[in-house]
C-alpha cells in the first residue's frame, strides 16, 4: 500500500481538439494554476507551424511545486496534458478547472484518459488501489464496488457535484483518513452527517491517544461493560471513546461558543478547531478538510448526539439559550438554497441510512412538489449499506423506491454495495483519488 506521498502527477489525454489555439490554452493553464493556490514562476507557449514539427503547440507553466504542460497536434485533434505538484497543492485542483473549461469551449472534446500517479512513495505499488480493484473486483459486491467507482468517476468528470452522507460510526472508524484527502482534492462538494459523526471526528482528533480498543468486544460480560463505563470509556463496537479526554474536554471549549452566538452545530464546532491540540495529524480530520474547502455541512437531528444532549442540559440549567443552535429546519432551508445554486447535476453517495441519508435527498421533492420549483432530480445515487430490504425500512430500501417519491428518475444512475462501509468506503475514496 502507498505511504508518505510527497506529490501527485495527473495525466490527461483528450481528443477532438482540432485547430486548437495554443495561446488560449496557456491562458487557461495560468488561470487554473492561480485558482489552485500554486505559485507560478514562468510560462511559455511554442507554436509549431508545420514546417518542422506537425501543426500544434507545446505550452508549459513552471511552478514552485513543479509544472503543468500541454502538447497538441492540432490537425489530429490530440491534446496531451499533465500536472505535477509536490507539497500541499493537489494537481486535481488544476486539472479540474482545465477539464471544465475545455469541455465548455469544445463540446466535441473527449477525455480518453485521466490517470493519477502518486510520487516519491516509500513503499511503491505500481498498480495502486485503482489497479488492484480493476484487476480483482469483478463479481458480486466487489463488482458492485468497481461499477460504482467507475460510474461516480464519470459523473464527477462530467462536472457533477457530490454530496456524501455519513451514518453509523464512520468517524470513530476514522473514515477521515480517506475522506479528508477526497475533500481536499475537490471531489466532494457537501457533507450530510449525524451529530455523532460530526463530534466523533473531533473527539478522535483531540483524544485518539486515550482511546482504548477492545478486540474481544463480542465476548464482553455485562460486568465488564459496567467496568468500562466506570472507567469513563464509552464503547462503540471495538473502540472506546474516553469521557474526560474527548467529550468533557470539548464541552469546556464549545460552551463558550454556545453562549456567545447563534450558529449551526457544525459552525460551533468549527469555531473551536484552532484552539485544539491534536493527537492525530490534521489531515485525518474530514471536518477540518470541509472547513478548509469551504463546503457546506448539514447535521440533521443533531440533538440526539452526545454534544446535543450536553447542550440541552446547559439550556435546562439556564447557562445557554436553546436558540443558540440552529435547527434542522434551518439546515433544510440552507440546503434548498445550496441545491438550487448548483449549475451542475448533484449526486448523493449514501453511507448507511437513517436521517443522514433521508434528510438531504428529500430536498428535491420539497422544492419540486411543495414549492413548485423547476429543479433537477438527483443526478447520481450510490448506497453502501449492510441493511437488507424490509417492510418499511429505509436503510436497506432499493434506490428505485425513491423514484416514487420524486427524488430520483428512471434514468438516474443507481448503485448499491451491500457490504461493510468501513471496508468499502476507504477503497472507493482511494480509487477516486487515483483517477
Amino acid at each position: 500500500m502507498e505511504s508518505s506521498v510527497q506529490g501527485s502527477h495527473i495525466l490527461l489525454d483528450c481528443t477532438g481538439t482540432i485547430d486548437f489555439d495554443g495561446h488560449w490554452m496557456l491562458a487557461l493553464m495560468e488561470k487554473a494554476v492561480a485558482e489552485s493556490g500554486a505559485r507560478m514562476v514562468h510560462s511559455h507557449v511554442e507554436i509549431f507551424d508545420g514546417s518542422i514539427s506537425p501543426l500544434g503547440f507545446a505550452a508549459v507553466v513552471l511552478l514552485d511545486e513543479s509544472h503543468v504542460t500541454a502538447h497538441c497536434y492540432s490537425k489530429k485533434g490530440l491534446l496531451a496534458m499533465d500536472a505535477f505538484t509536490c507539497g500541499s497543492t493537489d494537481p486535481s485542483l488544476i486539472v479540474d478547472v482545465i477539464e471544465r473549461e475545455l469541455k465548455a469551449k469544445m463540446p466535441g472534446l473527449k477525455i480518453s484518459q485521466r490517470r493519477r500517479h502518486p510520487r516519491f512513495l516509500e513503499n511503491y505499488n505500481a498498480n495502486g488501489v485503482k489497479g488492484f480493484v480493476d484487476e480483482h473486483f469483478h463479481h458480486f459486491n466487489a463488482g458492485a464496488l468497481k461499477d460504482t467507482a467507475d460510474s461516480l468517476q464519470r459523473f464527477l468528470g462530467d462536472d457533477g457535484k457530490l454530496m456524501i452522507t455519513l451514518a453509523g460510526a464512520m468517524s470513530t472508524a476514522e473514515l477521515g483518513r480517506s475522506l479528508a484527502p477526497l475533500i481536499k482534492s475537490g471531489k466532494v462538494h457537501a457533507i450530510t452527517c449525524t451529530g455523532a459523526n460530526l463530534e466523533e471526528d473531533v473527539f478522535n482528533l483531540v483524544a485518539r491517544n486515550s482511546y482504548q480498543r477492545v478486540p474481544n468486544w463480542r465476548s464482553l460480560s455485562l460486568d465488564e461493560e459496567q467496568q468500562l463505563h466506570d472507567r469513563g470509556l464509552n464503547r462503540v463496537t471495538d473502540t472506546c471513546i474516553p469521557e474526560e479526554e474527548a467529550i468533557r474536554h470539548i464541552e469546556t471549549l464549545i460552551i463558550e461558543s454556545w453562549k456567545n452566538k447563534r450558529a449551526f452545530p457544525h459552525h460551533h464546532l468549527m469555531s473551536i478547531l484552532d484552539q485544539l491540540e491534536y493527537d492525530v495529524p490534521a489531515e485525518h480530520s474530514w471536518l477540518l478538510a470541509a472547513k478548509n474547502a469551504n463546503i457546506p455541512v448539514y447535521v440533521p437531528g443533531w440533538e440526539d448526539s452526545t454534544l446535543g444532549n450536553i447542550f440541552a442540559s446547559h439550556c435546562m440549567t439556564g447557562e445557554c439559550d436553546a436558540s443558540a443552535v440552529k435547527s434542522g429546519v434551518d439546515y433544510m432551508m440552507h440546503l434548498a438554497e445550496w441545491y438550487q445554486s448548483q449549475n451542475s447535476p448533484v449526486g448523493l453517495l449514501q453511507i448507511g441510512g437513517g436521517i443522514a441519508g433521508d434528510f438531504p435527498i428529500c430536498v428535491v421533492p420539497m422544492l419540486r412538489q411543495d414549492l413548485k420549483k423547476e429543479v433537477r432530480l438527483w443526478g447520481w445515487f450510490g448506497q453502501i449499506s449492510e441493511s437488507k430490504a424490509s417492510y418499511g425500512g429505509y436503510s436497506g430500501a432499493h434506490p428505485s423506491e425513491k423514484i416514487t417519491w420524486g427524488k430520483l428518475g428512471p434514468d438516474t444512475p443507481m448503485h448499491i454495495i451491500e457490504s461493510d462501509a468501513t471496508i468499502v468506503a476507504p477503497i472507493l475514496f482511494s480509487y477516486l483519488l487515483e483517477c
